[in-house]
């Protein structure tokens, strides 16, 4: 007799990809500078804890949120009876409100549009349920992140299928991709419901441009179909730039209240901004009232306590908090991105010029011994085995081009980054590619570069960001 479902015993969790192998190895053998400063280090992990500080900082001076309590009076009896699965109203206006802050307060959010889900896994996942029929497919620009198979696929009916982008324009969305999987798409005998876009992207760690974002809600006006942006890492930006969000396109376009803005929905998490993924707050945000509807029944599965929806209600609601910790977040992760970059640069290994997320998008197709995800793969189990740093290969994000590995940067100390840094250089500097860069003068360096990396990674300026349609 079969004992488990054929669902749950399938492929599609993805559990086998090198991206999810990577945390397993890391499980085995994790570091800690005083128990097993030979262990893995975890540089696979999008996790943000450079401002755990002023949070911890706030709860002790909000002792009565932190104790769940009201005036001094304990409310443990109130949150710990049953709460309706709409969310607190409170909840939901202290996130709308701080969802506008982000977005420097251009846009409104409604709090009845919004609908809570543990995490943002679970509000794609919802989105997906209410949006997709057997047969659907949504449009996913590579490289994206992994989990997405995970949690657009595996226990709905929907389809993948990638717009393929290329590191010849920084792997920006050009209009011939979008047509091109479009159209593979129907070929596969399948509909296309929709386009899901992470904005600012994991893994690149680009945010869209204004021009950018124009085009997905001028393509997805023109074919019918839906937009799902997920902005959950709209206050990473650390740039010079404001985070653009497709909310503000359909403003500049005169779109708010039409049926194109219906077809627009936003997915929003507290789980990279405030560093709080234990936390398992997400949203879904919508303009079309059915969708709210079905996404609000559907979250029966998926709730957030209302210990944490008081806790949180309270912190978010006091603004000068709110916006002291994103002006801090933004200054730590540009300092610590850059502290990656340069450690890379002094390796000889460059990366995507970033202006948001928790990570970098690395280029090392010059480690390569051939041109293929073969090769990737030997490249990755010896970071992993032998360096003992545990790294996102490209080819577990789909990406088009072997060499490229998504390195986090925000979930451990200085003083690991810089160890893991010292690890990998001296890993280069074994290799034949790494005694001839250690050779060479700054120039003969800059001359590489040149060579595997496209001059659009270096000269590009984000101001000028035009996507190449060709």
């Amino acid at each position: 007799m079969k004992q488990l479902s054929t669902k749950v015993t399938s492929n599609g969790h993805g559990q086998d990809s090198s991206y999810f192998l990577g945390w397993e190895e890391y499980e085995k053998n994790p570091y800690d500078e005083i128990k097993n400063p030979n262990g893995m280090i975890q540089m696979g992990l999008a996790e943000n804890q450079l401002c755990f500080d002023l949070i911890e900082s706030w709860l002790a001076k909000n002792p009565d949120a932190a104790s769940l309590k009201r005036k001094g009076q304990s409310i443990f009896k109130e949150l710990a009876l049953f709460q309706d699965y709409h969310g607190m109203p409170e909840f939901k206006k202290a996130m709308a409100e701080f969802m506008e802050e982000i977005r420097g307060n251009r846009v409104t959010f409604d709090p009845k549009k919004i609908v809570l889900a543990a995490g943002s896994t679970s509000a794609n996942e919802n989105l997906m349920f209410c949006l997709a029929e057997p047969g659907d497919a949504f449009l996913l620009p590579t490289p994206y992140y992994p989990g997405f198979d995970r949690d657009l696929k595996w226990r709905t009916v929907a389809e993948i299928v990638p717009i393929h982008c290329s590191s010849s324009n920084g792997f920006q969305i050009t209009e011939s991709a979008r047509q091109q999987a479009y159209q593979q798409a129907h070929k596969l005998g399948l509909k296309v419901k929709g386009v899901l876009v992470t904005n600012p992207s994991n893994p690149l760690g680009t945010a869209l441009t204004r021009r950018e974002l124009t085009l997905l809600v001028d393509f997805i006006t023109s074919k019918n179909i839906h937009l799902i942006s997920d902005e959950i890492y709209s206050g990473t930006m650390f740039g010079f730039e404001q985070f653009i969000s497709v909310m503000d396109v359909l403003k500049d376009k005169k779109l708010e209240n039409t049926e194109v803005s219906k077809r627009v929905h936003v997915v929003y998490s507290l789980s990279k901004d405030l560093g709080l993924p234990g936390f398992r707050v997400g949203a879904i945000y919508s303009n079309d009232d059915m969708i709210v509807s079905a996404a609000t029944k559907m979250s029966s599965f998926g709730l957030v306590s209302s210990q944490t929806q008081y806790l949180l209600s309270a912190l978010l609601s006091d603004k000068k908090f709110t916006s002291q910790y994103l002006e801090e977040n933004q200054k730590r992760l540009k300092s610590r991105q850059k502290r990656l970059v340069s450690g890379l640069e002094s390796a000889g290994i460059t990366c995507l010029r970033s202006n948001a997320g928790l990570f970098c998008w690395v280029d090392m197709r010059h480690l390569l011994d051939t041109n293929t995800f073969e090769a990737e793969l030997d490249l990755w189990k010896k970071i992993v085995y032998n360096v003992k740093l545990n790294i996102s290969p490209g080819s577990s994000c789909h990406c088009t081009e072997p060499g490229w590995f998504r390195v986090c940067f925000a979930n451990m100390s200085e003083d690991t980054l810089d160890l893991a840094l010292k690890r990998l250089k001296t890993f280069v500097e074994s290799t034949d590619c790494g005694r001839m860069i250690s050779r060479s003068s700054h120039e003969r360096l800059k001359s590489l570069r040149k060579k595997t990396v496209s001059n659009w990674v270096f000269r590009v300026s984000w101001s000028d960001r035009v996507p190449d349609e060709r």
